[in-house]
């Protein structure tokens, strides 16, 4: 006749020590069956890793974050944070957008967005709330990341511009390729950067439009970037012609 299992659980607490620091006061549960090895499954709701180990070869610990740690010790800056400047938009509200603005009905081009087409995409496809969040899809012409970034890189571009110039004399191109000149090596760190702190948002399902701060909308942000490409391409060209620096 098979043997009985016997189960025993047992809740206690405990202190956790690491490197010779203490933390706070976790929660342990131990589950004992059959007389076998147990394992140990600590919660902390003060630790945001998932850690799993053996303890003599035979036990077992787990240590997962409780919904108070995730985040590190940065999460009551985010929350707070959050609480401020995010507005949680819906399905519903992508799709009452999409029936009422005259501008989601069709592109600048007049062609009426379609799903599952290259160009033009309806919103609920192309908002990273309720859209592919691929890599195809985020870069598509009408994506969330090209203009984004576009217009982020064009605004810290153009004032650059306008300090540099100021403080060395020289052209934008100038700046960038004269020899000795360490231009381009900060102008690929800020397009990694930025492109970087633009993508992860959007990669985690928000939109530009989800944040406002006062007069900092993501519409005054669009208008901006597009006047600062349109600025920054004509401080180039303009330039290129009289091979001297606008802002001298």
């Amino acid at each position: 006749m098979a043997a009985a299992v016997a189960a025993m659980s047992q809740v206690v607490s405990m202190k956790v020590v690491v490197g010779g620091l203490q933390a706070l006061p976790v929660q342990t549960s131990l589950r004992k069956l059959g007389g076998g090895a147990a394992p140990l499954r600590v919660v902390n709701n003060n630790c945001s890793p998932r850690l799993i180990t053996s303890i003599a070869g035979r036990r077992s610990v787990r240590c997962e974050a409780g919904e108070g740690g995730r985040g590190g010790p940065f999460a009551d800056v985010k929350r707070s944070v959050d609480e401020i400047t995010k507005q949680e938009i819906t399905k519903d509200d992508i799709l009452r957008n999409q029936d009422t603005n005259e501008s989601e009905k069709q592109s600048v081009f007049g062609a009426k967005p379609t799903s599952g087409s290259f160009y033009p995409r309806p919103e609920l496809e192309r908002r990273p709330e309720t859209g592919s969040k691929s890599f195809w899809s985020v870069f598509a012409f009408d994506g969330a990341a090209p203009e984004t970034i576009n217009c982020r890189l064009a605004m810290l571009g153009f004032v650059w511009a306008v300090v540099a110039e100021k403080m060395t004399g020289l052209t934008v191109l100038e700046q960038l390729f004269s020899p000795g000149s360490t231009g381009l090596v900060y102008f690929v760190g800020a397009i990694q950067l930025l492109t970087y702190a633009s993508l992860v948002p959007i990669m985690n399902g928000e939109s530009t439009d989800a944040r406002s701060f006062g007069p900092f909308t993501a519409k005054a942000e669009r208008w901006n970037g597009r006047l600062a490409m349109i600025g920054f391409f004509s401080l180039i060209v303009t330039e290129l012609f009289t091979h001297t620096p606008v802002f001298h």
